[in-house]
């Protein structure tokens, strides 16, 4: 499903994760107070802006409250981040998302009402954005463009049926995708059987082309991984 996202901060992760959303389908907008990097982003994403995130008369000119997601990339400034991400908060965009410097960063952002704090060193910005609108998406690793593998919660409606019967990968070829694994507790299973029957807690290990993994249901799901 196609959102609107607002990006903040457009250092080598922001830019990473507007680029891979845009990419996606998404409308984005960009925004940093640095001139040449929205520069960079032009053709790169929907919207490249230039402008200061911390004050929230800019934010609000720029329609930011209609936004369904906003990214705070901003990096080591750790007060802008705290200041964009309240102001966020304040305005009413339902899923914020804040990029934490070091542990106390994180634990701030938290408390201020970040829906998730990420940190950039273990998490790069394609695989948030492939993981922001699916909760059952654990883990995303890019192999070509546009193609990739994918780690999932076996989704709710997914639970007691088999491989075949969701039709992932049978005949009728509805998503398109392989699945490469299972993992139920400790054990995985390489290129399981069609006929195997997916179970609560189960993890699926997927390959295929990006916008055939984002069809993918992203119903919660009441299992334990």
């Amino acid at each position: 499903m196609k959102q609107q996202v607002v990006v903040i901060g457009l250092g080598r992760f922001g830019s990473s994760v507007a680029n891979s959303l845009y990419n996606l389908g998404h409308d984005v907008l960009a925004m940093d107070v640095d001139e040449e990097r929205v520069q960079g982003m032009m053709g790169h994403v929907t919207f490249p802006v230039t402008g200061n995130a911390a004050n929230e008369n800019v934010m609000r000119e720029l329609g930011v409250p209609d936004y369904e997601v906003g990214v705070v990339a901003i990096g080591s400034d750790i007060v802008a981040s705290v200041l964009t991400t309240v102001n966020l908060k304040n305005m009413g965009v339902p899923y914020v998302i804040a990029r934490a410097h070091d542990d106390l960063h994180g634990n701030t952002l938290e408390r201020i009402g970040a829906d998730k704090v990420i940190h950039a060193e273990s998490e790069m910005g394609n695989r948030l954005a492939h993981n922001m609108f699916n909760p059952n998406v654990q883990e995303y690793l890019e192999l070509a463009p546009n193609f990739g593998f994918s780690r999932i919660r076996v989704p709710e409606e997914y639970v007691d049926k088999t491989i075949d019967e969701v039709d992932l990968s049978g005949p009728r070829d509805k998503y398109g995708l392989a699945v490469v694994a299972i993992k139920r507790g400790r054990d995985i299973t390489l290129n399981p059987d069609t006929n195997d029957r997916l179970r609560v807690g189960d993890v699926l290990i997927l390959a295929g082309r990006d916008e055939l993994l984002d069809r993918l249901p992203n119903s919660g799901s009441n299992g334990q991984t």
